[in-house]
């Protein structure tokens, strides 16, 4: 395992705003999730297509989670660097390229180092590309710390050679079709490093500075155990919840705006209370652990089919079309638009209330309303 830094880039977004959470995390294993390490398979599938596109020897990986998914969505990330690769071209004879490059950016963050996935460097300009493989959380480059703390890096080393005056970052996302480019002047990036950046992170590698729960908490490793979060959550399951007609729209709203995440962390407890009843051993005071509902299954499935014929019973089986994304693999998208086109139909949603911020625009409820109307007037003239 390599080296981790305390106050990682990636974990910047987080640290920035809860100064002490750094040093709290060293106290949990840092355990990789499914997730990450289908991001780090995406990784290296992605540098080696890149170094393969560059004409650099690379050795393909091997991977537990490489699909045809994976395939597409590398083979769009190697098409956008190589379609950055030639803008940088056209004000630079010869920019300079680096994939996963090793980043120091400890003149501003205590022992601050992390790793770039794609550095494109220019006359006057430098361009960090990030891929972010996940599809939970929309990224955006927009103040994002974690470019930030790259591109510093990667200025400490290239600034006196290339004269640059201005960083761009993009966070590229395909699997939620999120591109996203924020650029900033040199002057801009360091004045922010020596006023905001530094002095918060010299708290945050000794520990120092309150705890502030906030959704920076997502990620944190002890974030499940944090008492500054739960003491948060709690000022809201403290309060009087009455039936919905007796609380004022604002209280509501108040509701709604913190019950997810409010959610999310009873989820999160619970979660946790099981794995260290059935994994460690720990009996909590007033509860014990049960089977949950099971679901019969098929031991040998042709095994079972061969004793029902044997018995007689030949009806035994059932035929359905597969699913739509699988027939757009088999026929490709131009085939399936010309052939099935106008066969599919996408019903609407169901109506979900989320927060402004959500991407989707807003849905028409009074057509919602009057399909409901619709079939009330049914139901009552039957």
């Amino acid at each position: 395992m390599g080296k981790h830094a305390v106050l990682s880039a990636s974990g910047a977004h987080r640290w920035l705003h809860c100064l002490p959470s750094a040093r709290l995390e060293l106290e949990f294993a840092n355990n990789e999730s499914g997730a990450a390490a289908e991001g780090t398979a995406a990784h290296a599938l992605c540098e080696h297509k890149l170094k393969k596109a560059l004409h650099m020897r690379s050795k393909r990986p091997i991977s537990d989670y490489n699909t045809d998914e994976m395939e597409e969505h590398s083979d769009a990330y190697v098409e956008f660097v190589m379609e950055q690769l030639e803008v940088a071209k056209q004000s630079c004879k010869d920019p300079l390229i680096l994939i996963e490059q090793r980043l120091d950016y400890s003149c501003y963050v205590p022992d601050g180092f992390g790793t770039g996935d794609c550095i494109i460097i220019g006359d006057k300009k430098l361009h960090i590309i990030d891929m972010k493989y996940g599809m939970g959380i929309i990224v955006n480059a927009i103040e994002n710390p974690q470019m930030k703390l790259y591109a510093l890096g990667a200025l400490e080393i290239y600034d006196s050679l290339y004269d640059i005056e201005e960083v761009s970052m993009t966070i590229f996302q395909p699997r939620r079709e999120n591109v996203s480019t924020w650029t900033i002047s040199v002057k801009e990036l360091k004045d922010w490093a020596e006023n905001e950046l530094k002095p918060k992170a010299s708290m945050a590698y000794e520990g120092e500075g309150e705890y502030l729960p906030g959704e920076w908490c997502t990620f944190c490793r002890a974030a499940v155990k944090c008492r500054a979060r739960a003491e948060e959550k709690l000022k809201l399951a403290q309060s009087e919840f009455k039936l919905p007609p007796l609380l004022t729209y604002a209280e509501i709203e108040e509701v709604l705006a913190k019950l997810t995440d409010l959610t999310k962390w009873a989820n999160e407890i619970i979660s946790y209370a099981t794995d260290a009843a059935v994994n460690h051993g720990k009996e909590w005071h007033g509860f014990k652990i049960v089977e949950g509902r099971s679901v019969r299954k098929y031991r040998d499935e042709d095994a079972v089919a061969e004793a029902a014929k044997a018995n007689g019973y030949k009806d035994i089986y059932r035929q359905s079309l597969i699913t739509l994304t699988e027939m757009q693999k088999l026929m490709g998208k131009a085939k399936f638009e010309e052939i099935l086109g106008g066969l599919i139909h996408k019903p609407p949603g169901k109506p979900t209330l989320v927060p402004l911020s959500d991407k989707r625009p807003v849905m028409n409820v009074s057509n919602v309303i009057n399909e409901f109307n619709e079939i009330t007037e049914v139901l009552e003239y039957e």
